[in-house]
This record gives C-alpha cells, sequence and structure tokens, in this order.
C-alpha cells in the first residue's frame, strides 16, 4: 500500500522533492502546497524579466498545476497555506486562498521547503512609501507593471547582495536612472575588499548611482533619506536588504530551530521530528570548511537537499558533505564568482592563511576575445589545503570556481592545482590555466620563495615615501605609473641594478604581477634580502584606487590611470 507524502512549498526544493519521490515510486500519493500562484518558477530569473532579458512573464513558470498531474501524478495546490501542523495526529491545517475556507489532511511524510521571506526593516517613514521586494514571479510582475505605468524618473534599489544588484543592473539595462545603496563598505560581501572595487568601478562607469557605507534613515513621498546627509529623490523602491528563513509555521509546530535563526535539520535533513524533513532556504546548512551552521539561500543546494530527502525516506542512503557556498552573478560586463571561504572569514576563525592575486587571461592572448581574469586564491598554512577563491572578469571565470569548488570539496591542496589536467586550445584556455598557475604562485608563496604584499597597502607606502619600482617597460610608464615610483624597465634591470637601495624595503610592480615576480627573483638571488611583489600590479591597482577615487574627490596615486 502506498504512502502519502505532504509537501509545504513549490518552488526549487518542494517541486525538486515532489519530483524525486515520484521517480521512486508510483504507488504513493504527493501532495504539494504552494500559498502563492504559481509553483516551480525559476526564481533566480526573476530580475531579469525587468530588462525583458526574459520577454514574457510565462517564461519564467517552469511547471504548471496541470503539467504536475498529468505528467508526474503530483498534485499541486496553488493558493494554498499550510498555517498548522498537528504532529501527535499527523494532520496538516490548510487554508484554501482561493475561498478561506479551512481544511486538514494527513500525512505519512512531511517536507518543508517554505523558502525565505525578504527582510524589510521598520524605517522612519516607509508607511509613505510602496516598499516592493522581489520573491516570487507575482512581486516581479507587480514591479514590472507598476514601472511600465509611472515611468519613474528614477528607481531606488536598497541592498547590494545578489537580488539587488541584479534588481538594479537590469533596470539600468532598461534604460532607467537607477541608485544602488548598501550599508556596509562594499556590495557582495562574499569578495574581499581589493576585488569588489573592480564591480564598484563598473557600476559606476555605467552609471548606477551607487551609494556604499551609507544607511537608509527614513522616507517620505519618493524620497530616500541617507545617514550621511544624501537625499535620493525616486518614484521607485525596491527593498533587497536580504532575507530571513521563513520559519513561523515550523517554530508554531514545536520544531527546533538553530542558532542561525533556520530550521535545525540532521545530517538526513531531518527536523527533530522524525517524520518531517525541511529543506531550502529555511534551513541551516553545515560548512565543512568552518565546521559550523550558516543560512544558504541558493537553488542548487536546495535541489540537492530535496533528492537526499527523497532517497532517504525510500532508505536509499545518503551522503551529506555540507555545503561551501559557491555562487556567481552578472554586474553588466562582468561577471563575479565565488566559492569558500573569503578573508574576512578567515580572519574570524583565527586561520593562518596566504593568498594568491594574479590577474592572467582566460584564454591565449593573441585570441580577439581573450579577457583577464582577476583571480584570488586563498590557502592554508602550513597545509597549503585549498580554502576559497574569488573571480571576476569579461571572460571565462566560472569555469574556474568550479574548479576550486569541487578542490574544495574533494580537500584538495595547492599542489593539486598545479597537477590538474585541464583543457587547452587557444580559443578556450591556455596551457598553463588560471587554476595552474595560482596553483604555481601559491606553491611559490608557501616555499617562502618571494615575499608579497596588496595592492590595497600601496597607498599607505606612497604616503610614507616607501621605495617603489616600477619594471614596466618605457611605453608603458609613460601611459600612467604610481606617482613618485621608480622606474628601471626589467630589461635593463640587471645593468641598472646598482640604483636600487639595499638598505630598505623594495615594493616592485608590473602590468599584472609576474614580470615584477621576476625582478623579485634576480634582486634576491643578487643579494638584496628585503624585496616584495605587488600582487595585482599597475592593473590592480588602478580598478582598486579608481571608484573611490572618483567618487570621494581623492587624490590619485597613480598619474593616470590604465586598465588594459
Amino acid at each position: 500500500m502506498g504512502k502519502k507524502y505532504l509537501i509545504v512549498g513549490g518552488v526549487a526544493g518542494g517541486a525538486s522533492t515532489a519530483a524525486r519521490l515520484r521517480r521512486l515510486s508510483e504507488d504513493d500519493q504527493i501532495i504539494m502546497f504552494e500559498k502563492g500562484p504559481h509553483v516551480s518558477f525559476s526564481n533566480c530569473s526573476l530580475p531579469y524579466y525587468l530588462s525583458g532579458t526574459v520577454k514574457k512573464i510565462d517564461d519564467l513558470l517552469m511547471m504548471t498545476p496541470e503539467k504536475f498531474i498529468h505528467q508526474y501524478n503530483i498534485e499541486a495546490r496553488v493558493n494554498h497555506e499550510v498555517i498548522n501542523i498537528d504532529r501527535d495526529r499527523k494532520e496538516v491545517e490548510v487554508r484554501d486562498g482561493n475561498n478561506g475556507s479551512s481544511y486538514r489532511e494527513s500525512y505519512d511524510k512531511l517536507v518543508l521547503s517554505p523558502g525565505a521571506v525578504p527582510i524589510v526593516p521598520k524605517i522612519p517613514g516607509i508607511e509613505k512609501i510602496r516598499p516592493f521586494t522581489l520573491r516570487n514571479v507575482r512581486d516581479i510582475d507587480q514591479l514590472k507593471k507598476y514601472v511600465d505605468h509611472i515611468k519613474p524618473t528614477r528607481i531606488t534599489v536598497i541592498g547590494g547582495g545578489f537580488i539587488g544588484i541584479e534588481c538594479a543592473e537590469n533596470f539600468v539595462t532598461a534604460g532607467y536612472q537607477v541608485s544602488l545603496v548598501e550599508a556596509q563598505t562594499q556590495i557582495l560581501t562574499q569578495f574581499d575588499d581589493e576585488m569588489v572595487q573592480i564591480l564598484h568601478k563598473e557600476m559606476y562607469d555605467q552609471g548606477l548611482d551607487l551609494h556604499i557605507d551609507d544607511k537608509v534613515i527614513g522616507f517620505d513621498t519618493n524620497q530616500v533619506f541617507l545617514e550621511s546627509g544624501n537625499r535620493i529623490n525616486s518614484e521607485v523602491i525596491v527593498l533587497a536588504i536580504g532575507v530571513r528563513p521563513d520559519t513561523e509555521l515550523a517554530k508554531k509546530a514545536g520544531l527546533t530551530i538553530g542558532k542561525t535563526n533556520g530550521i535545525k535539520v540532521n545530517q538526513n535533513y531531518r527536523t527533530n521530528d522524525a517524520d518531517i524533513y525541511a529543506v531550502g532556504d529555511a534551513i541551516e546548512t553545515y560548512n565543512p570548511l568552518t565546521q559550523d551552521c550558516f543560512i544558504l539561500a541558493l537553488a542548487g543546494p536546495a535541489q540537492k537537499q530535496a533528492r537526499s530527502v527523497a532517497d532517504h525516506i525510500h532508505a536509499i542512503p545518503i551522503r551529506n558533505t555540507g555545503y561551501i557556498g559557491s555562487s556567481v552573478v552578472q554586474v553588466f560586463n562582468y561577471s563575479a564568482a565565488a566559492t569558500g571561504l573569503n578573508e574576512s572569514q578567515l580572519a574570524k576563525m583565527n586561520i593562518e592563511y596566504d593568498y594568491v592575486e594574479i590577474i592572467p587571461k582566460d584564454k591565449v592572448g593573441i585570441m580577439p576575445d581573450a579577457e583577464e581574469v582577476h583571480f584570488k586564491l586563498l590557502f592554508e598554512k602550513p597545509t597549503g589545503r585549498v580554502l576559497g577563491a574569488q573571480a571576476i572578469g569579461r571572460g571565462d571565470i566560472v569555469k574556474r570556481i568550479d574548479v576550486i569548488a569541487t578542490a574544495i570539496k574533494f580537500r584538495a591542496t595547492i599542489q593539486h592545482l598545479r597537477d590538474l589536467e585541464l583543457c587547452y586550445a587557444p580559443p578556450f584556455g591556455t596551457a598553463k590555466d588560471v587554476v595552474n598557475f595560482a596553483g604555481y604562485v601559491a606553491s611559490n608563496l608557501l616555499n617562502d620563495n618571494f615575499q608579497q604584499i596588496k595592492m590595497s597597502q600601496l597607498r599607505s607606502l606612497t604616503e610614507n615615501g616607501a621605495y617603489i619600482l616600477d619594471v614596466r617597460e618605457n611605453n608603458e610608464w609613460d601611459e600612467g605609473h604610481v606617482l613618485n615610483a621608480h622606474h628601471i624597465p626589467l630589461s635593463a634591470l640587471r645593468v641598472r641594478m646598482n640604483e636600487i637601495p639595499q638598505d630598505q624595503p623594495v615594493y616592485i610592480y608590473c602590468r599584472s604581477g609576474q614580470r615584477s615576480y621576476n625582478a623579485v627573483l634576480a634582486l634576491q638571488y643578487s643579494g638584496y634580502h628585503n624585496v616584495y611583489n605587488i600582487s595585482g600590479g599597475f592593473m590592480g591597482i588602478c580598478f582598486y584606487e579608481y571608484f573611490t577615487d572618483q567618487t570621494c574627490n581623492r587624490k590619485p596615486i597613480v598619474s593616470a590611470y590604465n586598465f588594459n
């Protein structure tokens, strides 16, 4: 005799659980409840409807209740909200949004996938505006219709995470004037400071009015007030401050909530009730790198968790290795991807680590579409274990982060990165891929072959009169250089080495860090013991300095910027 499975939530986690349960048995009754009007929609694609990249609202819908019943024999009840769980009787109470009535439904197993809800803080004056949030197809449809109707002079997006950035970018693409406000000192806290400045610059170059390190303190009709004293006149305001796990139903049922405020589950995604599972944005997830739990609002992990739940229900062994948080976002012409831990996380954990910052090409340089990859690798000392990576560029950066994510899951070291055999042909990559290159540089650092400093340290060094050496060629120097730097091209270094002092530290840069590394080695072999490579080179310095120089009227430390 078949079992009866109820699923709360009909998007990534819920729909995937239902589909997997059906694939494992044709005998069971499967009912999925969704309090909204749609199931199985492409949540991550919602912002792209604002620019017309997704042409029709119906294109966001992957499945319908009719398809679920006809193709999978799964009953998807939309506009039906589960409002209570009776754990003793193994029943749920459901409110039918179509007519307001309520009824009860029994279950053998219950799966919770309610997702997360947008954070809407109680900011003074919020009652004077119409704040939009983005959670589902109905939300994005209402926002698009409102914008199309009033044709605003400016749209303000509050929040510099994935949803906020994608929303702002798509409005700019659609031709609107857009402001993006972020209370923290940067957007996208997955990335380290020197990496995210590339994205700040891109937003600035695309005409987006970016306010960072500035908190919204109030609203008035068509106005946003910032802590800095700035005021933004805006007819449309989108709140993308963040999300929190939707745990209301779980709390009412007496299910355990973890320290992260997500539903606490065990290794099999079971709650403290053996007949109730939970997946997706509503649960806290284990991170093997931090050896702790965190909230991870991503569709990929939700779908994998869903499959595990269905398997466990059918007594198929599962292996829960946790999640490290791999993600990617498009920011106009750039892609930005990250996996694992960043420096701020490592500092809080008191893990001894080192880093690699390189800017190689994503393919052979003579290819007409070759692009720089701004790549950062973080690894543990003294083991060399790979802990995280970030990549930003206009070319193919995703596959490099995917390789690192795979390496982290298998506890690889930087030596493994050196040895990876990755596909090579000039239109696709280089014989020594970005990942291999990072492994070589990391190995040199771990072996104490050279020392380095960050591009973010250069301003302080120039202000304190440090000896900074530019080893690029004359034409490169003429196009832009660090002010007060000394210039000796690498091609002339060995015959002019006597010009370089030995009684003080020497900080060396080239275009991206490769030639300066060779200069460091040459000086070390000649008796210099206090020489440092400036990671990222002049290109990295320019990207790091530009946005703050332009928006804060700060005096540049370069004679001219060069981003090529």
